[in-house]
């Protein structure tokens, strides 16, 4: 019997969002363990290194969304060997650029901490953290790859296990590394590098187990091809990526106005944020493969009934997230703050409402990116991406702190995700017209 649309958009969605929430504990336990173990030193040097598993993080996403989107298109228009030929680009590219990280993280780790702003023994911390990041590139990109393509091949349950099972081993080992074994900020990095390794060994039972209908097959390696495959991915990379790079801008504004202790404080606001947004790239992810499908036959009313379910959902995620943190500020801000550190207290306290309120509409500027590249409209998700993730956000960060100081830097993501809506809505309808007459 089929399943209805609303049933299958609430059956990918928890799924994908359950699985998104596991992967958000990658850095929160890091985050937890290491506040808990190295103080506000130790919580600064992790805020200014985890930039990089943002990045990393992002590539994977990139290839795999962005190829498993161009798969289930080629699908459902029955081009069973272009599929195939995805399939095998990504998994190459997703190799030898994860190869080429790791590379480079043990040579310049040391400049790339100096780089984002680590000084003294901070910035031995981070280099540390970021050379052991780096080590495990290739399994956090095919990871990544190999969980979109699972997911769009019917099997979404299978890819969130294989996000949450990295996730509790993460946990699980970030203790073990801190505490036991006492192995520092070290111990914090090889647990989150342990994560996915777990992962895509669960994932790889797909293939294993002959359930998988893409396929490794003969190709000729083409850049371009790697290029279009990218494009439909590329919003998903900037939605992980703009996470680092504003914790780059953050990091260093906040270094000029409160120091490390100032750093420590955004570090707790930023994950607390990377955990809500985790909800929202989960309800986006989930989407991708029904609007992708729909698209691919043609079935162009259920794909904007999808988007509706999903801008819905995101306000209601929203406005949840919202009132958990107006409800229970001090308690969110006290588990990160173990040596109860009044100065970090106050600084996090003062920013977190200003900085939350942009979680009303951040989750429709995401669903809507991720809608224009399932749609097989990478510049118009490109557009909204960049704009909220770097151009935006980087602008008004330095624009509202020169003006309004700390106050304005904490206003300058609520403000970005307002002007990214409203850009949003013009290509939308932009485009809703052109693809009306295409059709007629």
């Amino acid at each position: 019997m089929k399943m209805s649309i609303g049933k299958e958009f609430a059956k990918y969605v928890f799924l994908n969002i359950l699985g998104m929430a596991g992967l958000s504990c990658y850095i929160l336990a890091d985050t937890y363990f290491v506040s808990a173990r190295l103080g506000s030193d130790g919580l600064a040097a992790l805020n200014i290194a985890i930039s990089s598993f943002n990045f990393i993080n992002g590539i994977g996403l990139m290839l795999g969304i962005g190829g498993a989107t161009r798969y289930v298109i080629c699908r459902e228009q029955e081009q069973i060997k272009e599929a195939d030929q995805v399939f095998t680009q990504a998994v190459f590219w997703g190799v030898v650029i994860g190869l080429a990280i790791f590379a480079a993280g043990k040579i310049y780790a040391g400049d790339l901490a100096h780089l984002l702003g680590a000084r003294g023994h901070i910035l031995d911390m981070s280099a540390v953290y970021l050379r052991t990041i780096f080590s495990f590139a290739p399994f956090f990109i095919l990871n990544n790859t190999l969980i979109a393509f699972v997911r769009n091949d019917y099997a979404p349950r299978l890819a969130m296990l294989g996000m949450l099972s990295g996730s509790f081993l993460n946990i699980l080992l970030d203790y073990v590394f801190i505490f036991p074994m006492d192995l520092g900020i070290f111990g914090a990095a090889l647990a989150t590098g342990c994560a996915p390794v777990l992962g895509l060994i669960l994932t790889s039972t797909h293939i294993l187990r002959k359930k998988n209908h893409f396929h490794f097959c003969r190709i000729r390696i083409s850049f371009k091809k790697m290029i279009h495959i990218c494009s439909l991915g590329t919003s998903s990379f900037l939605d992980e990526i703009s996470g680092g790079i504003v914790l780059i801008v953050f990091n260093l504004l906040m270094l000029k106005f409160a120091g490390n202790t100032g750093v420590a404080a955004y570090g707790i606001i930023a994950n607390l944020a990377l955990v809500a947004l985790a909800f929202l790239i989960g309800l986006s992810q989930g989407t991708q493969p029904l609007i992708s499908r729909f698209f691919g036959q043609g079935q162009y009313k259920e794909v904007r009934r999808v988007y509706r379910y999903a801008v819905v959902t995101a306000v209601v995620i929203g406005v949840v997230v919202i009132a958990i943190v107006y409800g229970f500020t001090d308690e969110l801000i006290r588990v990160f703050n173990s040596s109860r550190d009044p100065e970090l207290a106050r600084i996090a306290g003062g920013g977190i409402h200003l900085y939350f309120t942009g979680f009303l509409i951040v989750g429709i500027n995401i669903v809507t990116a991720s809608r224009f590249a399932s749609t097989a409209h990478p510049k118009a998700s490109l557009g909204i991406a960049s704009l909220r993730g770097i151009i935006g956000i980087v602008l008004l960060a330095l624009l509202l702190s020169v003006l309004f100081g700390q106050t304005g830097l904490w206003l300058a993501f609520p403000c970005t995700e307002a002007v990214t809506l409203a850009v949003g809505m013009i290509l939308r309808k932009i485009l809703n017209r052109k693809e009306q007459r295409e059709r007629t």
